[in-house]
């Protein structure tokens, strides 16, 4: 696996750990006793030390952070933006599945004027959610997320034997970074309080850029139970919350919490985890992938069809976690090949459950991926894989155990292992 970042976030990150897999720091306040907390980028349940409640993080579309600055009553701040992207890119052509995993900061708005990037400042400050009550003039982006996100997949895809005929992003982050700025006749690092252009042209007008009062909010959304009022649980990081109370789990939703369809494994041994995993039922068109026979047969598998496997309704399964991409394929396409068959329990695991990072909406993102993983022979698959459709029609949420070893998880039953320092460095993602 690679790692691309922009050139000044390789350099100092390298320093502290060879994946570069570095998160924001977020300096903010409890919503219901305005205490002091630090939050991690990937942090969505908030516990707060003091007051002891429980929140869970909700934004409409993506969150906005600011990078802090000295306060200055003499200078008329200007808060520039920058798209954040932090996810896996995979591309599908004649030689295979390629991945990436990037980390890249860039301009939303096009000028020659301001910074490209913030560098490595997301890493080494501590942001703030950026909220209406803030001073200084907000520039509005110009530039897409979709374009800007385009741009990087092309300069990616550089490198890669032509053609590409499918690529997907999953597991990705993004955000908008607002980085601070004030002018003289130079554009000058209000956090810095130094000068970071030359004198600026004659024709600069700074009201050229539209402005853009940040109206935004972070919902903090109870962690109450919707259904029996119990205290939910989960990991800081968790999407997914259960409870124990009412056996039931929750999914954000909107602004609220939905209830999701789960189930788990029984477990197998002592010392146990279990680990989530998307099951999806998709609607499969340009190839024949209804059941288990099909698979046998589109798969290559050494196994000879049984009757009554015409009659077991396939089902891709893609793990609701995230990972680094080579592990994260590998796992979607070997529990898929396995078609976990076992009587499910709807009743959420006595053991510890790792937390569900991965949204349905990136699991559904990797089905033609896993798909073109395991299809043999591949040269078939990737003559037609531009017109291959899948439709995800149902999901649900499975619980499967892994035993603990010393330096691995490891699913006997479906042959799987995970490394734990794999698993550890992934938190990250």
């Amino acid at each position: 696996m690679k790692i691309f970042l922009i050139p000044s976030i390789v350099t100092n990150a390298e320093k502290n750990c060879k994946e570069a897999l570095i998160n924001f720091l977020i300096e903010h306040q409890c919503p219901q006793c305005g205490a002091p907390a630090i939050l991690e980028e990937t942090d969505r349940l908030f516990a707060c030390r003091y007051c002891r409640v429980n929140s869970y993080l909700m934004a409409d579309d993506f969150f906005r952070y600011v990078l802090p600055h000295p306060p200055d009553e003499n200078k008329n701040i200007v808060y520039f933006p920058y798209w954040r992207f932090k996810g896996m890119l995979f591309f599908c052509g004649p030689a295979g599945i390629q991945n990436r995993f990037v980390d890249v900061s860039h301009q939303a708005i096009e000028t020659p004027i301001f910074p490209i990037s913030v560098g490595v400042r997301s890493q080494a400050m501590k942001l703030r959610f950026a909220t209406a009550d803030m001073d200084g003039r907000f520039l509005k982006p110009r530039q897409s997320f979709d374009k800007f996100l385009s741009t990087f997949q092309k300069r990616f895809g550089k490198s890669l034997p032509k053609p590409i005929l499918h690529q997907s992003n999953i597991g990705e982050t993004l955000s908008l970074i607002y980085s601070p700025f004030y002018l003289t006749d130079r554009l000058h690092d209000a956090i810095l309080d130094q000068p970071v252009s030359a004198k600026l042209p004659d024709d600069f007008d700074i009201d050229d850029f539209r402005g853009d009062r940040p109206q935004w909010q972070i919902r903090f959304v109870s962690t109450l139970c919707p259904r029996c009022g119990w205290n939910l649980a989960g990991e800081r990081d968790a999407l997914v919350l259960g409870c124990k109370n009412c056996n039931s789990v929750w999914y954000p939703v909107g602004k609220k919490l939905k209830q999701l369809k789960f189930a788990q494994f029984p477990a197998t041994g002592d010392n146990t985890i279990y680990l989530p995993f998307w099951r999806i039922k998709a609607d499969v068109s340009g190839i024949d992938l209804d059941s288990y026979a099909d698979l046998i047969t589109v798969a290559n598998l050494p196994r000879v069809v049984q009757s009554g496997w015409n009659d077991i309704p396939f089902r891709f399964w893609i793990p609701a976690f995230k990972v680094r991409p080579k592990v994260f394929l590998h796992l979607a396409t070997h529990t898929t090949l396995s078609q976990p068959r076992e009587n499910l329990i709807a009743k959420l695991p006595e053991a510890g459950i790792y937390p569900t990072t991965l949204p349905i909406q990136e699991a559904v993102e990797s089905l033609k991926l896993t798909l073109a993983d395991f299809v043999k022979p591949r040269r078939t698959l990737m003559e037609r894989i531009r017109d291959v459709r899948i439709d995800a029609k149902s999901f649900t949420l499975v619980f499967i155990p892994f035993n603990e070893g010393h330096h691995e998880f490891i699913q006997p039953e479906f042959q799987l292992t995970i490394n734990k320092n794999v698993l550890a460095l992934s938190k990250n993602l």
